[in-house]
């Protein structure tokens, strides 16, 4: 019995947020049921149960959408706590959530503290980069109250990294973007490039993301992350910190860099299970979790 690591979809894809360049809502609408709706007490029990049976030494459970926190704090109090009634294999458990912020209250940051939540919040840098895609169901930018989240995050000592979306209009701007998150001491930083749907002309949107604007992004993002290095003020950009852990003959931990695909265990609301959350589609459902083994029983 391995380590595992696994997604969850407590809400399916459903959102607050109607981001322009969502590639979740492009998945889902590219299968026959695009909303499996909030995720039961039930399945979410099952998953539990079976993946820390199958589990050995760590489990790390994340939590992603549309956005998870729709599914209300309530259900992640009952993922803890079944989490510690279920360890029968005593391993090592972490959990993860990935949320675009707008719900996160006092009583969410407290939670999240108290349980060692590692959250990525999502915010793609500025007000003008960020609003620019990331809007509201009302069509309003959310850059104000997403700020106002990290700021709740850190008073509530919440360990979290910024998630942002490479898109064409960001990629242009790399020093103005590094400079932000680092003027606002956001020292841990995952991006990915932003991803045109699938069934549509690449290189057709506002937001799409050419081969070579990506790679003058990469070398002046990479430059300035470099300086900061070498004049000792480290700043975590993790898909640098992986490229160096792989210079030095290291083990990397992003699946992109790893040169063939593993299945990652996608589980969707109604206990669905796919390899990938990019390839959460009918053709590449395994099975249900309600009904199959992790082992393949």
């Amino acid at each position: 019995m391995p380590p595992i690591s696994v997604l969850i979809k407590p809400a399916s894809s459903k959102c607050n947020q109607s981001c322009s360049y969502c590639f979740y809502h492009d998945v889902a609408n590219n299968r026959s049921v695009a909303d499996f709706g909030l995720m039961s007490l039930d399945t979410i029990e099952i998953i539990i149960r079976k993946v820390l049976q199958f589990a050995s030494g760590y489990a790390t459970f994340s939590f992603q959408g549309g956005e998870p926190t729709l599914r209300g704090i309530d259900f992640f109090e009952k993922v803890v706590s079944l989490q510690s009634e279920l360890n029968v294999n005593k391993v090592k458990i972490s959990n993860c959530l990935q949320t675009n912020g707008l719900l996160l209250d006092d009583q969410w940051a407290q939670f999240l503290h108290k349980h060692n939540f590692l959250v990525g919040l999502s915010l793609d840098g500025t007000r003008d980069f960020h609003d620019k895609h990331r809007i509201d169901s009302q069509g309003q930018g959310t850059f104000e109250r997403v700020r106002q989240t990290a700021a709740l995050l850190n008073k509530n000592q919440v360990e979290f990294n910024i998630l942002f979306v490479v898109t064409n209009l960001s990629a242009r701007h790399p020093d103005e973007l590094y400079n932000y998150f680092k003027r606002n001491d956001f020292r841990f930083l995952q991006f990915m490039p932003c991803i045109d749907p699938e069934n549509s002309q690449r290189g057709t949107h506002k937001y799409s993301l050419s081969p070579e604007r990506y790679t003058f992004f990469l070398k002046r993002f990479f430059d300035k992350w470099r300086a900061d290095f070498l004049g000792g003020r480290e700043v975590s950009v993790r898909y640098f910190d992986n490229l160096v852990r792989m210079a030095a003959g290291l083990p990397h931990e992003m699946c992109s860099l790893l040169g063939s695909c593993q299945c990652q265990f996608v589980f969707e609301a109604d206990g669905s299970v796919y390899p990938c959350d990019f390839y959460v589609t009918d053709e590449w459902r395994l099975g249900n979790i309600r009904d199959n083994e992790l082992g393949g029983r």
